[in-house]
């Protein structure tokens, strides 16, 4: 049984924090949660940029934080955390986090449960078999220790996504989910991502190791990650899913072609000359007998006043959901529905189920888009409430899973499916 967690008892506890999602989770305070925060890295740039960040944190105008950092720097920073968890050194429920190399995930998710810890850890966390084989060791080890263990899926609160899932669950208007086939499937999400992205003017920096994907993980084992949870969350909202509900079909890897230039760029390091970075991956499956199907591009840079995108299609007998986020949209995120029915009809029943969906979304509703059948999702800009926040939305319900004493009961299980699947494909696409 899962432990009720006092106040002020959680203290976050932090591991070679090689990603900047690791500050995010800190990016405000929490009143379960002690200021004191501990690390354990490795000295170097990595540990330097994460602590700038979460200082900025506590010293920026609005709503500035508290935090008060305790570092251990050295080469045998896991053995040192484990040593300390094991000594009883953290707080009554402590909490790792986990961002950055994500081949070694599954060693230290794995290492901090057999220490007696919770894990909260930013995606992936399986970008091989290898490292899927701990991290469900470990996901599996925490639930006979009574132990909360998660990753950070920040796209679940995205509004538009929410609304989507919402309207899919809404069978008047959408009907039955379709199953499609494997060269029209039901369900598609795309997403288009880019190395080098600027932040205030500058480049934002990322580690040389970012594109080695022994480390990193490749296309079809990153970003997929967060386009296979919405999939399953979506199309089988509440309901448990097991390895036995997944065929995957296809799937494959390309490369993209990255410079000297551009890798000083986006890095400050140097190469000597241009290589091929296995980021880009797609893969077909079925769900239970639905045809999904996912994709990731990373290019280098958006060209200038456009961003990443992201593209989510899913198809009722009634009604077609669909996300778009292309050059109309202005680069944001837009959610139309599209009828398959007489189109009188499925404005009627969009109506109810936007009127249903208010009472925990009010301002939400439709207008024309000017073509005949299909409409444009509008909703309070109060509710886009950016990337960030959405890091501290999940941290919110983790902290309440530890509240309440229990965690969301099939999260672990369809976080594992979610793994299987894309391990699944990633062997598939080596012929494994």
């Amino acid at each position: 049984m899962n432990m009720i967690v006092l106040f002020a008892a959680v203290q976050f506890v932090t591991i070679d924090p090689g990603h900047f999602h690791a500050s995010l989770v800190q990016n405000r305070v929490y009143p379960e949660v002690i200021r004191d925060a501990r690390v354990f890295a490795p000295d170097g740039a990595e540990l330097e940029n994460h602590l700038k960040l979460v200082g900025a944190f506590n010293s920026r105008e609005n709503d500035p934080t508290s935090w008060n950092e305790i570092v251990y720097r050295g080469g045998d920073y896991l053995e040192k955390f484990v040593s300390c968890a094991k000594a009883g050194d953290f707080g009554k429920s402590p909490v790792v986090i986990l961002a950055g190399k994500n081949d070694r995930k599954g060693d230290y998710a794995l290492a901090a449960v057999e220490a007696g810890c919770n894990v909260l850890s930013d995606k992936p966390m399986a970008i091989t078999p290898e490292v899927f084989a701990k991290t469900e060791r470990a996901a599996r080890l925490a639930q006979e220790k009574g132990l909360f263990f998660a990753d950070i899926m920040t796209e679940r609160n995205e509004i538009t996504t929410i609304l989507q899932r919402a309207l899919s669950m809404e069978a008047d208007l959408y009907g039955e989910q379709e199953k499609g086939s494997a060269e029209d499937p039901a369900v598609v999400k795309e997403s288009v991502h880019h190395f080098c992205k600027l932040v205030n003017g500058a480049p934002l920096k990322r580690p040389g190791w970012y594109y080695d994907t022994r480390v990193q993980g490749e296309g079809i084992a990153d970003v997929t990650t967060h386009l296979v949870d919405l999939v399953q969350w979506a199309v089988f909202p509440g309901q448990r899913l097991s390895k036995g509900d997944v065929e995957v079909v296809s799937a494959k890897t390309w490369p993209t072609a990255i410079d000297p230039a551009q890798f000083k760029m986006s890095t400050g390091g140097c190469v000597e000359r241009a290589f091929e970075c296995e980021s880009n991956g797609e893969f077909s499956w079925r769900l239970r007998g639905v045809n999904c199907k996912v994709s990731v591009i990373w290019n280098f840079m958006a060209p200038a006043g456009t961003g990443d995108t992201h593209y989510s299609h899913m198809r009722g007998t009634r009604a077609e959901l669909q996300i778009r986020q292309g050059a109309k949209e202005g680069y944001k995120p837009v959610l139309y529905v599209k009828a398959r029915a007489a189109a009188d009809e499925v404005r009627r029943a969009l109506d109810a189920a936007l009127a249903k969906i208010s009472r925990d979304w009010p301002g939400v509703g439709a207008e024309e888009t000017g073509e005949c059948g299909v409409w444009r999702i509008v909703y309070p800009k109060a509710y886009d409430i950016g990337h960030e926040a959405h890091f501290s939305q999940v941290v919110r319900m983790y902290l309440d899973w530890m509240k309440e004493g229990r965690e969301d009961p099939i999260y672990i299980d369809n976080m594992l499916v979610k793994y299987h699947t894309i391990v699944e494909a990633w062997k598939k696409a080596h012929r494994q």
